[in-house]
């Protein structure tokens, strides 16, 4: 595995990768990774000759208060995972790599619609920040194909309808979520919590099988929504959001039959996110 730096060395590299006519799949991650990540450089083996992660803290996805100073930094583990998982290139870039002129002069990306509500709701520019820092990678590393997991949904719709909207030829595919033994998604911020709050948190996950189980037996949404928030907070959890939506992220009508209830809420000094697919009936 070839790890670099430099934009230089890296467009270089794809260059020669490219003139022998191999397809290039990208995986972006921030680092501290696990086995769900390891799963996205597995899927991107299947559609491509060449797997190209990037290793990058994006400070430009990071609110006033959040936690990028405290973000796991674990290079030499995530290098070797990489590795051993047979990824070929690794691209960890210096911030002031991909942003010479500081971020204040960034030009940003920004995706209306899908972006708004939920995660872009309590995170403020959090989406710009991703939908910049991933179209700077498209235009780097000019990749065929790009896996991103479904854990991170919303996320996953904003840089689909990027890609569509700015006519990039990249075929962007979602991996499934991949849980714990107990259910609980596996998550870089899973790390941030305690003993005692890791055995509640799979909580999040048991209670969303429940309210989709109820939901796909045609129980009313405003009471499922409101007894799902109200049996986090009494699992010792500080509920964000939770609402069901189409899979485009469109409030769900009397004719939807295809849904995702999503859901994020803070446990200590964590926050979790997670969703389920839910089957309407008619």
């Amino acid at each position: 595995m070839r790890t670099l730096r430099e934009i230089n060395d890296l467009r270089s590299l794809l260059r020669d990768y490219r003139t022998h006519g191999q397809q290039i799949a990208l995986v972006p991650t921030m680092g501290n990774l696990h086995a769900g990540h390891l799963a996205l450089v597995a899927k991107a083996r299947e559609h491509a000759d060449i797997v190209v992660a990037s290793l990058f803290v994006n400070p430009m996805q990071f609110g006033p208060n959040e936690d990028l100073d405290g973000y796991p930094r674990t290079f030499a583990d995530d290098q070797a995972k990489l590795r051993a998982a047979g990824c070929d290139v690794l691209f960890s870039p210096s911030v002031s790599a991909l942003y010479p002129n500081g971020l204040t002069s960034q030009t940003c990306v920004h995706v209306p619609d899908v972006g708004e509500g939920l995660c872009g709701g309590s995170r403020p520019g959090h989406f710009d920040g991703v939908s910049t820092v991933v179209t700077l990678l498209f235009n780097l590393v000019q990749p065929d194909v790009a896996c991103f997991g479904e854990k991170d949904y919303q996320q996953l719709a904003v840089i689909r309808k990027c890609v569509h909207d700015l006519h990039m030829p990249i075929d962007i595919i979602g991996v499934p979520i991949v849980r714990a033994d107990d259910g609980l998604a596996l998550s870089s911020r899973n790390s941030y919590l305690s003993d005692a709050e890791r055995a509640i948190a799979p909580t999040l996950y048991r209670t969303l099988c429940e309210l989709r189980d109820a939901l796909e037996q045609g129980e009313p949404l405003e009471t499922i929504l409101a007894n799902g928030l109200i049996e986090l907070a009494e699992a010792g959890f500080t509920p964000d959001y939770l609402e069901l939506r189409t899979p485009e992220l469109t409030p769900v009508s009397t004719t939807t039959r295809d849904a995702v209830l999503l859901a994020a809420a803070r446990l200590g000094p964590a926050r979790l996110i997670d969703n389920l697919s839910v089957q309407l009936p008619a």
